[in-house]
């Protein structure tokens, strides 16, 4: 009975390393990925440029979850409505690019993040943004973070 259970165990661990590593990317495809949440960022964040809370919310995950000065916010809906106010006006009242951007090597999630910046170019945070990508293909912020500006650190690869 037991060399059964012995081979049973051994075949189900070789599942599993095989499943891990068929959901693995190669570099090629993570550097194309971190180039898509790049431009995803990039164009979430033209959103507030542009005035755009519409626009906004096409790059939120139902389920995102944004950590505010004074709240957070979880779903996509309640989000939308904290931002919503900062989209008022015809000037933005700050602005961030991504600097850094990481997927796992499963090319499911991404981390992006980035300098904050004022009306008149002055950077006072850093952007912290989750990313996720659903079964279209498509990027969602799942998690967004800002923080007083703090340097950024760099991966090894």
């Amino acid at each position: 009975m037991k060399p059964v259970f012995a081979r049973l165990g051994l075949s189900v661990l070789l599942l599993a390393v095989v499943a891990s590593s068929a959901f693995a990317v190669t570099r090629e495809e993570r550097d194309k990925l971190e180039a898509e949440v790049r431009a995803a960022e990039t164009a979430f964040a033209k959103t507030m440029a542009d005035r755009d809370i519409k626009a906004f919310a096409t790059y939120l995950a139902d389920d995102a979850v944004f950590f505010g000065r004074e709240r957070i916010t979880r779903g996509k809906q309640l989000t939308v409505e904290a931002w919503e106010n900062l989209f008022q006006g015809p000037n933005a009242p700050f602005s961030w690019k991504p600097e850094e951007v990481y997927v796992l090597d499963s090319g499911d999630l991404a981390h992006s993040s980035g300098p904050v910046y004022t009306p008149d170019g002055k950077q006072f945070g850093t952007f912290n943004s989750i990313w996720r990508r659903d079964k279209s293909g498509t990027w969602k912020v799942v998690f967004d973070k800002g923080c007083e500006t703090c340097p950024p650190q760099k991966a090894q690869n």
